[in-house]
């Protein structure tokens, strides 16, 4: 419910609860905002702490939350079991038991690369979702790696 398509299907991201507008001077902001559970920054519920590296893990877990086919706050995910936590430890190896069926089937043509590009993506939802607000990618970064990945997949077909 937070992406929205235009008419073109291309995804506009809408407010995820915690995001806060942040001048150039600020770059952290205290708040006392509910967010969506699952979707917020360890910092966040830890500090209360938003930043834009806030936004950047909620992106990450739109990603894969996306591509898993699975809600942060899914049943099977109890414990130190989280969504972030599920696709690291099926990477790279067991990524295709883990991508939501509809997306790619064995039998689809290009497979391999196919794969390689959805891990991509992976891998770069994990670079969003490091519990560590600083190590996470900036957008600017994010937008340039997902550029790069949009190239690999369109020779696919």
């Amino acid at each position: 419910s937070n992406v929205l398509l235009d008419n073109d299907m291309v995804g506009h991201l809408t407010d995820f609860g915690i995001a806060k507008l942040l001048t150039k001077e600020e770059s952290i902001a205290h708040t006392t905002t509910f967010a969506t559970i699952g979707y917020i920054a360890p910092e966040y519920g830890s500090e209360g702490l938003v930043s834009k590296r806030s936004d950047v893990y909620s992106y990450g877990i739109m990603f894969l939350e996306t591509f898993i086919k699975k809600k942060p706050n899914d049943e099977m995910f109890v414990g130190d079991l989280n969504l972030r936590s599920y696709v690291h430890n099926s990477l790279p190896d067991e990524l295709n038991n883990i991508i939501d069926a509809d997306l790619l089937t064995l039998d689809e043509e290009n497979l391999s690369q196919k794969l390689q590009c959805v891990s991509a993506i992976m891998e770069l939802a994990m670079n969003c979702t490091a519990n560590i607000a600083v190590e996470r990618m900036n957008m600017t970064d994010v937008v340039a790696a997902l550029k790069k990945i949009k190239q690999k997949l369109s020779s696919c077909y």
